[in-house]
């Protein structure tokens, strides 16, 4: 609906600063504002404090990094992500047996769907949302599948102080009922009575950075409160088409044995199903979060 750019220049500017340099790994930025590939690091090894520190601040930095070419197990996967706090069981998605934490990722030709098709951030429905996500893929179609990325932070920044005014202080209902129910029926995933559904704040405030972030999607967010409905869905309507702007995306293109991890506090993501009749498989590792502020 707005422009981001014109005789202006875009409203959303990146400001370089000098960073201290990394001393455990390498880290390749794929776009000034969000995504880095990061190289140097086996995570099939016990990892360093120091080497998890750096990892933190690339995460931090990039809200999305990315490890190539590693070969790690199931259960060296669920370490990992328990190295950044308490593993989050997802509340509708077949997993690996006897792994609840271990989300299956799986799409081939008979397959009716493909995970994360549509923007959005995982499982936002929460009354706790998760706080990053760690994707491993082992099986690559032979071409596409790939992930896009957008930062939220700078979908907050290219709002007009005018709408920032505006929205400071709303909330809006994130339900997954309407996502969940049957979703997983293909895998032998039976329904649960309910699914869960919570009110966040539309801008929310990273709890690390302290950066503000635009924190509704398509996949969750129904409507703001304390508004009438046809105005909820316009202003939803615009977000939406503001915060999926390319301006503010990375893509990845992912090869065997790649890992994604990404900061749902202030990013979201889609994953692209245009490889069919191919298959794409892998696992997916969630860490709990906290109650969006």
């Amino acid at each position: 609906m707005s422009s981001l750019s014109g005789k202006q220049g875009p409203r959303y500017r990146h400001t370089a600063t000098d960073a201290t340099p990394y001393e455990t790994i390498g880290v390749d930025k794929l776009t000034p504002i969000i995504g880095a590939e990061i190289s140097g690091i086996d995570l099939a090894q016990a990892l360093s404090n120091r080497q998890l520190d750096e990892i933190h601040r690339a995460l931090a930095e990039n809200l999305v990094i990315f490890f190539r070419d590693q070969s790690i197990t199931p259960q060296q996967q669920l370490a990992f992500g328990r190295r950044f706090g308490e593993l989050h069981i997802h509340p509708a998605a077949p997993h690996e047996p006897g792994e609840p934490a271990l989300m299956k990722i799986y799409a081939d030709k008979d397959s009716p769907r493909a995970n994360g098709e549509g923007w959005h951030t995982d499982v936002s429905c929460d009354l706790e949302p998760p706080m990053g996500s760690i994707l491993y893929i082992r099986q690559c179609p032979p071409h596409g599948g790939d992930t896009l990325f957008a930062s939220m932070y700078a979908a907050y920044e290219a709002l007009s102080e005018r709408m920032k005014t505006y929205l400071a202080g709303l909330t809006a209902l994130h339900d997954g009922e309407q996502v969940y129910r049957g979703l997983y029926a293909n895998a032998g995933v039976a329904d649960k009575p309910s699914y869960p559904s919570a009110e966040h704040p539309v801008i929310r405030t990273h709890p690390v950075t302290g950066k503000k972030a635009l924190y509704v999607n398509r996949g969750f967010t129904r409507h703001i409160i304390g508004i009438p409905r046809d105005e909820s869905d316009a202003i939803l309507a615009y977000l939406y088409q503001h915060a999926e702007n390319p301006l503010f995306q990375c893509r990845f293109r992912w090869t065997g044995n790649a890992i994604a991890f990404w900061d749902n506090r202030c990013a979201q993501h889609r994953a692209m199903w245009d490889y069919w009749p191919h298959t794409r498989a892998g696992t997916r590792v969630t860490i709990k979060g906290e109650r969006p502020f």
